[in-house]
């Protein structure tokens, strides 16, 4: 009986019409990549990673929460365990993940680039931890190599303001063969919780701009000069993630007195931290506004759960979770507070909890106002629901309350330089469901119609709603 590779070419696509719809449409286009978490120092010196370990394991928490619940001791997870047996831990774990979307996402890493069809397990793990190594250390499999291999044209970083850049000069100067922005991040700037953090940040904000930070006016000027240094170096986005909106009514004056008190170490009552943020986050989408950029925002994740964990591992080590907050009418009140002085910037809100789905597509109805196309976006299922299940909710909703063939689709989010095959899984859970409407008959067999659709929730709208066109011809 001859082989045939679990994951084939028509892995998810359960239909004629979305066999035909991914293959002659989606596959082809070239991935735009508008927010990820990729080190751009890798990206500007082409690294060449000695194995799969250290490109696929060392910075992915999700695969690090798989690896502890199936009892793995933590020396082989971040610890000081070599690359190879930490390696040999997952291909150990890998079999087990059945129906949790790595058990996926790691088969179609190890396909694309690789080109690897054996399901990882104990057995094989040396065999393929060889097959990997030797290729990463070939030709082709740099990490730009391997961005030219998933037909990467464009990335967008997450960067703090008070980062130099100097990485996007580097690519920008080199002509690597692709175009790396930068996003505008400043949670930082906004953490007036933590003041011994805060203050830290502001000296080092001084540092960078070279302005006497002593209140709220020179505070803002300096971060203003920031985002005037990231929009000439391409920065077309800018990027919060905050467990909820908490926008609350203040005055400039009131903001002005809790910085204040925040410069001399007072103690900031929640009611002037809701204020604060408040104000920060009106002067971002000010100036976003004024420059044509897009604001986006990451919404429902409650963070550093595990205290012990927290002191040991430190943040972003895979001890997050789902959020449950009220935070709909506050968001309404944040756009609105824009929207009426006629300053609100095209936006994207992600939601991580799926029982909020419905509300945030109904959200960007509010104060999409015909001046462009899909000013305001319902964006792709984010961390936990980045999965078929979440994906499959998040275009349901979208599709039902909004207009699907306007959605920007994909980003990566991701850490991983291997991340790249869940624009593969998007594409394929995506084409799926269409050709599944198709196939019942609840939508015409149109497939000139659709695969444009298609082609232009995978690469096209994304390009045109950024306006990525104008800053590179290669597009």
């Amino acid at each position: 009986m001859p082989f045939t590779p679990f994951m084939n070419e028509d892995f998810l696509l359960h239909s004629k019409s979305a066999r035909l719809l991914y293959h002659d449409y989606a596959a082809k286009m070239p991935i735009l990549d508008y927010q990820c978490h990729l080190p751009p120092a890798e990206i500007a010196t082409d690294r060449v990673f000695e194995n799969y370990a250290q490109i696929g394991l060392c910075h992915d928490p999700i695969k690090w929460r798989a690896m502890r619940n199936f009892g793995v001791d933590e020396k082989y997870i971040t610890g000081d365990a070599t690359d190879k047996e930490k390696f040999f831990k997952w291909a150990e774990t890998v079999p087990h993940t059945m129906r949790n979307p790595l058990y996926h996402w790691t088969h179609m890493e190890l396909k694309n680039p690789f080109g690897i069809d054996m399901l990882l397990n104990a057995q094989n793990g040396e065999k393929i931890y060889e097959m990997t190594s030797d290729l990463l250390q070939s030709p082709g499999f740099s990490v730009l190599g391997i961005l030219k291999k998933f037909q990467v044209k464009l990335v967008c970083t997450t960067d703090d303001p008070i980062d130099s850049l100097e990485n996007h000069q580097m690519v920008k100067e080199t002509d690597k063969g692709l175009v790396m922005l930068p996003t505008f991040r400043p949670d930082k700037a906004m953490n007036i919780r933590n003041i011994l953090n805060f203050k830290i940040y502001i000296s080092d904000l001084q540092k960078i701009t070279n302005f006497e930070i002593r209140n709220l006016v020179t505070f803002t000027a300096a971060l203003r000069e920031r985002h005037n240094f990231f929009h000439q170096m391409g920065c077309r986005l800018s990027d919060h993630c905050l467990e909820r909106i908490d926008f609350t009514e203040h005055s400039e004056g009131e903001v002005s007195r809790i910085f204040d008190k925040a410069l001399i170490g007072g103690q900031i009552e929640e009611k002037e931290i809701a204020k604060f943020e408040s104000f920060m986050l009106v002067q971002f989408a000010l100036w976003d506004h004024a420059k044509g950029w897009t604001q986006q925002f990451h919404l429902g994740a409650i963070r550093n759960n595990n205290t012990r964990m927290m002191r040991k591992f430190g943040p972003d080590s895979g001890f997050d979770s789902i959020g449950n907050f009220s935070h709909i009418k506050s968001m309404a009140a944040f756009f609105d507070h824009l929207d009426i002085e006629n300053c609100l910037p095209r936006t994207i809100i992600y939601n991580l909890n799926p029982a909020d789905n419905e509300a945030f597509a109904t959200m960007i109805g509010n104060f999409n106002d015909g001046s462009i196309k899909a000013k305001m976006q319902f964006g792709s299922a984010w961390w936990f629901l980045n999965q078929k299940d979440g994906m499959e909710k998040q275009i349901n909703a979208l599709s039902n309350l909004g207009l699907l063939s306007q959605f920007v689709g994909m980003r990566t989010e991701g850490r991983s330089f291997l991340s790249y095959s869940r624009h593969e899984y998007f594409r394929r859970v995506l084409c799926n469901l269409i050709g599944k409407d198709i196939e019942k008959g609840e939508l015409p067999g149109e497939y000139e119609f659709l695969g444009k659709m298609v082609e232009d929730i995978c690469f096209q709208n994304a390009v045109d709603y950024f306006r990525f066109d104008k800053i590179s011809n290669s597009l």
